[in-house]
């Protein structure tokens, strides 16, 4: 029943009398009290189906509408009733309901609905809608209010409504010619002009704001026409259409006379009552004994095991997909009109508007989907122009790569949340096909484009078919499509267009390849980073480490070799080439590289090589005299090549696991992390076309096939085309031996109508023919046809079981081998602390195998229950207590400063578990914000103006890249070189004065004093706002003097740039280098006060001269220090003790330097705070200030020089 207080509001809106409707003094506040009423419905719409049982819209509403649209405050507000009561159903109830009582109040609003729709279709209403529409668009944008722009929206969404509404075909009962409730209403836009008006609105650029709304509109107007019919209205019927008819007509007769024939043959003589019974030899029935037949001998032919039987039921998730859209033709004057529409459309708005809903899109200005909108309008318009008259000029805004990347782009993803989201698989699946339909139109307007008698059309077809045929992710598309394809959340209609794209874009590429004789492609590959090495197993260089006696018995020959190469000042440096310019490593990073190929040449006794290397080496890494100074004595430099021969140098595939516990999720998470390496080669398209011979996709070919009766004649040649690709290109005819293949090919032979199939018999023919050829050699063919066969299969059945012995297929068990299996697991599985595989694996004498091998067969045997019994330790997910939440917490507190924070952590915690699930937790706890925070901090490195020029500076380079390779191990690469450059932001203040002296020095000599000055004053003031802002911009440099141009241009001064952090600008997007946002405020000032340090030192170029360190001028320190190099690093090659004869220290200077670098190695592997301690308490006794001692330490980073 209906609400008394709703039954009271719908009685004061008024009355019809007649064709009058005479409104009640308060009728516009029950118009307001009906919107309330809706605002406030309950979850089963009861409201909305009360109002549309008493027929408001149709008694009340749309005659106020009509009769009273003067009256402005009642008009806006029966607009605003009319568009919350014609909301969609899905809208209100968010999806199709499947509970019952739900469903049956979906269908009833639903039936509302349609009568609404049916209630519209008249002039009157469009006409009063398109009249108020035409005032409010002849307003300026100087005279239209907020309530203007508001009604405009309110009446596009309710004509957006009224089409919206899906038509009831089994109430409608129309046929196609006839006017149905979709046409009268279209007819009726049509009367009212209000076609013209959406046509103003998507053309005029000062009303862009409602492109989204006009689409919208203009794809329900268009829903179910199909492109190609309504371009061809009007023009007589082509010889084609003909044809196609004719051919039609022929088969429908040619079955109907077959079907009147086998009636014929079917009479008996004598009535069916006294048929007989008939016993059928050789065809047994239920028990043992012949079957009896109890009709007349006419019907034997069609006896079939399942008569009478009943049908097995398929659940409704296993279903196919049912239709939802279907084409019908309209009446003949609504199609003439939707064709001058389209022709109009074109003309003059498609550009504008597709551009503007474009634009919308990328900025994120639409709602969620209405990027279907935009698919459908460019697959149905650009269809429309390649059908009535070809013109690309009108479709030039969709007609580019950057279209093909965004379709491309959002089929990968509707595919992908289809493959994820799969309780709305149907709607993905929708939106997919849209995106489909869209990609096949555009590259069928490209293929047209190619027979265009313009040359410059021409040009710009092979110029976008380069571009797609080039990018791997447009050639790899069909397939995944295929081999991802569901008939029960696809319907047949996306296989047919999936099957006319894929033909289409197969014949375009082929003919491309045809004139271009080679073609260039780009190759992705997946490249899986390599698993870490267990404890124990041997390194996989080529060349392994000997012993140092071994060394010490090697060096005498290659000694002779390098004395005379020496002396050689012309050795050839071009030969040899130190690092890989094609890796991508950058050049800086490739030093640890470059010294492991000097000692590799050197073992392998080619010296002369490995002193071009080392010269060359020279060349590219001067800094830290790592490979020598530039000045060495040949001398020196043959000492150094056998320093490095018998330096124990860190190798990439030699990095150990760290702790055995988690050595099982560690190779999981590696396996994960793949990196994409982009190179390029020749295409070949029989190697591109081996990709779709699998079963998948022949499986999906033959799904479609079997409705060759519905099909189309175009999708019958694209489906035999494929397959007669697969059988007779690649010379694989069994891939098609399948017994269900069969059986259609059986009913296609036997249709009375196969004359109008010719291909397809043809086709059928030779398959068949084909493999009664090859049952005659292989007996077991008959077999095979029971199974779906990949190419190893064809293979074995054309060349010989046994052919693919070469393959990595597991060998069989044999009887002893069981036997050992068994008595090795009884055994050992009761045995702690030991992986019981693992032990059997190492106990086993017999053919290699894997432990996933062992782990099956051991389950096939019945000795254990499943394969999850045999999991390694480490791999279970256990829940995180409360107490072990806390003691994680306390222990990242701890060792929150330390330089390997996780090292630590899994060090102390009690509950021992992998590194990725203690990651994971301090991620979940946000106690780190991202994983990089946890990473080894990699540990800073002496000047090497401080240390000495040998064993030290060597030393420290090796640990250095060894921890970079062991970083490199763990985490992701691009996460790594994020780690570098934050770390290189985090030393670069500490160290900042070293770094930046001598550019310093040069530019105060070459007067940047005052841009010194300048950069000083930015940084100090970008520190104070961020301060009092509390966040941070990137904020850029902006020279606003010509003395400051001049310095932004000098390359020194932005290589001081470079050395504080300062961003340059960004290639054809910045201008002005900017400091960047994660600049702290602490280090900006930290930043400006090494270049206040800069010109103080500028002013006092002397330190105190009681410091010990600085007694003895720099020259003499640098030849001391290369001295006394050499002999300590041959000293601890020798392993003996580290100290110095009184005639082997030289000079006291040399001796204090021995002594101040320990120290300075204590100050560099100390925390920060010890770092200010010792800085502060060695102040006094050195008589320099303390800041000054701070900032005397130099990171050699990868980044320093770039």
């Amino acid at each position: 029943m209906m609400n008394c207080e709703l039954l009271a509001t719908c009685s004061a809106l008024g009355y019809l009398e007649g064709d009058t409707y005479h409104k009640e003094p308060d009728c516009l506040e029950s118009v307001k009290d009906l919107i309330r009423y809706l605002r406030h419905e309950d979850e089963t719409r009861d409201v909305r189906q009360q109002l549309g049982a008493t027929q408001i819209l149709q008694s009340d509403l749309l005659p106020i509408l009509t009769q009273h649209s003067q009256d402005k405050p009642l008009f806006d507000a029966v607009i605003r009733l009319m568009v919350n009561l014609t909301q969609p159903a899905l809208l209100c109830f968010g999806s199709v309901p499947t509970e019952p009582s739900f469903r049956h109040h979906f269908l009833q609003v639903l039936a509302y609905l349609q009568a609404y729709k049916e209630a519209f279709a008249s002039e009157k209403a469009f006409g009063v809608l398109s009249e108020t529409l035409y005032k409010l668009l002849q307003l300026g944008w100087e005279e239209r209010q907020e309530e203007d722009n508001l009604l405009i929206e309110r009446i596009l969404l309710l004509v957006r409504n009224i089409l919206h509404v899906p038509a009831n075909l089994h109430q409608e009962k129309r046929i196609d010619d006839d006017a149905s409730v979709h046409d009268q209403l279209l007819w009726a836009i049509h009367l009212s002009g209000l076609d013209d008006l959406l046509l103003f609105l998507a053309s005029s650029p000062s009303e862009q704001q409602w492109s989204l709304h006009v689409l919208e509109i203009i794809s329900l107007m268009f829903r179910d026409q199909n492109p190609e019919q309504l371009a061809g209205i009007g023009q007589g019927r082509v010889a084609q259409e003909r044809s196609t008819d004719v051919a039609e007509l022929e088969a429908l007769r040619q079955r109907e006379m077959a079907e009147k024939k086998t009636r014929a043959l079917q009479r008996g003589n004598r009535h069916s009552r006294f048929g007989g019974s008939y016993i059928v030899q050789g065809l047994k029935s239920i028990g043992e004994r012949d079957l009896i037949f109890h009709k007349g001998l006419h019907n034997l032919r069609n006896y079939s095991s399942d008569l009478g039987k009943q049908p097995r039921r398929v659940p409704k998730r296993r279903q196919a997909a049912q239709e939802l859209s279907i084409q019908r033709r309209s009446a003949l004057n609504v199609r003439l009109f939707l064709r001058d529409f389209c022709s109009e459309f074109l003309e003059n708005c498609y550009n504008r508007l597709m551009g503007s809903v474009k634009d919308n899109l990328l900025r994120e200005k639409a709602q969620q989907h209405d990027e279907t909108y935009y698919m459908w309008a460019l697959a149905f318009f650009m269809a429309f122009n390649r059908a009535a008259s070809f013109r690309p000029g009108l479709v030039s805004e969709t007609l580019s790569v950057r279209t093909f990347h965004f379709i491309e782009q959002n089929l990968t993803n509707y595919y992908e949340m289809m493959l994820t989201d799969r309780k709305e698989a149907a709607s993905w699946a929708r939106r997919m096909h849209l995106a489909l339909m869209a990609y096949q139109e555009l590259l069928a307007t490209v293929n047209e484009m190619d027979m265009s008698s313009d040359e410059a059309v021409r040009e710009s077809s092979r110029i976008i078919k380069n571009n797609i045929f080039y990018v791997m992710e447009y050639r790899e598309l069909f397939l995944a499509l295929f081999r991802k394809f569901d008939e029960r959340c696809q319907p047949p209609s996306f296989l047919r267009d999936l099957v006319e794209t894929t033909h289409l874009f197969l014949k375009m590429l082929e003919r491309f390849c045809r004139s271009r004789g080679n073609l260039v492609v780009q190759n992705k590959r997946k490249k899986r980073k390599k698993k870490k090495k267990a404890p124990g197993q041997p390194t996989a260089s080529g060349n392994a480490p000997c012993s140092p006696a071994e060394l010490e018995a090697v060096w005498p020959s290659l000694a002779e070799q390098l004395q005379c190469c020496v002396q050689d000042p012309q050795l050839s440096l071009d030969s040899m080439v130190p690092f890989d310019a094609a890796s991508e490593v950058p050049v800086e990073e490739q030093r640890a590289e470059a010294m492991v190929r000097i000692q590799d040449c050197l073992l392998a006794g080619h010296a002369p090589q490995a002193l071009t290397l080392l010269r060359s080496a020279r060349e590219i890494w001067p800094e830290g005299d790592v490979f020598g100074s530039q000045d060495i004595s040949p001398e020196e430099e043959m000492q150094l090549l056998k320093q490095i021969l018998c330096v124990l140098l860190p190798r990439q595939q030699g990095t150990e696991e760290q702790g055995a516990e988690e050595e099982e999720e560690e190779e999981e998470e590696e396996e994960e992390l793949q990196v994409i390496q982009v190179s390029e080669k020749e295409f070949n398209f029989l190697d591109y076309l081996k990709r779709f011979a699998s079963s998948t996709v022949v499986r999906a070919y033959v799904l479609l096939l079997r409705s060759y009766q519905q099909n189309s004649a175009h999708t019958n040649h694209c489906i035999v085309k494929m397959l007669h690709r697969l059988a007779h290109d690649l010379k694989m005819e069994a891939l098609l031996f399948q017994l269900s293949l069969f059986c259609l090919f059986n009913r296609l032979l036997s249709d009375p109508a196969a004359g109008a199939y010719k291909e397809l018999v043809t086709f059928a023919k030779y398959i068949l023919g084909k493999f009664f050829a090859l049952a005659v050699v292989n007996q077991k063919a008959f077999v095979e046809l029971l199974f779906w066969k990949n190419t190893a299969v064809v293979r074995e059945m054309t060349e010989g079981y046994g052919s693919n012995d070469g393959s990595h297929k597991p060998t069989m068990w044999s009887p002893e081998e069981e036997a050992h299996l068994q008595e090795l697991y009884l055994a050992h599985k009761d045995v702690q602390g030991q992986d019981v595989v693992d032990t059997i694996l190492a106990h086993l004498n017999s053919a290699p195998r894997t432990r996933k091998q062992v782990i099956h067969h051991l389950v096939r045997l019945g000795l254990a229950d499943s394969v999850k019994d045999f999991q390694r330790k480490g791999t279970h997910i256990v829940l995180w207590t409360e107490d072990q939440e806390l003691e994680l917490q306390r222990l990242y507190e701890e060792f929150q400063g330390s330089d390997d924070v996780l090292g630590h952590i899994m060090k102390n915690i009690t509950a021992k578990r992998s590194r990725a699930r203690i990651v994971d937790k301090l991620l979940a706890l946000g106690l780190v914000s991202e994983r990089r925070e946890l990473y080894k901090k990699r540990r800073k490195k002496l000047a090497p103006s401080s240390l000495p020029y040998g064993e030290e500076s060597l030393k420290d380079f090796c640990q250095e890249n060894l921890q970079e390779e062991e970083n490199l191990s763990e985490e992701e690469s691009e996460d790594e070189e994020k780690e570098e450059g934050s770390e290189a932001e985090q030393a670069l203040p500490g160290g900042s004065f070293l770094l930046t002296e001598n550019l310093g020095q040069s530019l105060h000599q070459e007067g940047f004093s005052a841009p010194l000055l300048w950069l000083q004053n930015c940084l100090l003031r970008v520190a104070d706002d961020r301060e009092e802002d509390g966040c941070s911009q990137a904020v850029p440099l902006v020279p606003l003097t010509e003395e400051n141009e001049d310095a932004m241009e000098s390359k020194q001064f932005q290589q001081l740039l470079h050395k504080l952090g300062v961003q340059p600008p960004a290639l054809g997007q910045e201008t002005f280098w900017r400091i960047p946002a994660k600049l702290s405020p602490a280090q900006l000032r930290r930043l400006a006060a090494s270049l206040s340090q800069l010109e103080e030192e500028e002013l006092q170029p002397g330190l105190d001269p009681n410091v010990p360190v600085e007694q003895v001028p720099k020259e003499e320190h640098q030849k001391e220090h290369q001295a006394e190099a050499l002999r300590a690093f041959s000293l601890a090659q020798k392993e003996k003790a580290a100290l110095l004869s009184p005639g082997e220290e030289g000079t006291a200077g040399g001796k204090e330097q021995l002594k101040v670098a320990p120290k300075k190695r204590r100050l560099v592997d100390s925390d920060e705070e010890q770092e200010e301690d010792e800085g502060r308490s060695k102040a006094p006794e050195l008589g320099t200030p303390g800041i000054q001692k701070k900032k005397r330490f130099q990171i050699e980073d990868e980044d320093e020089n770039d």
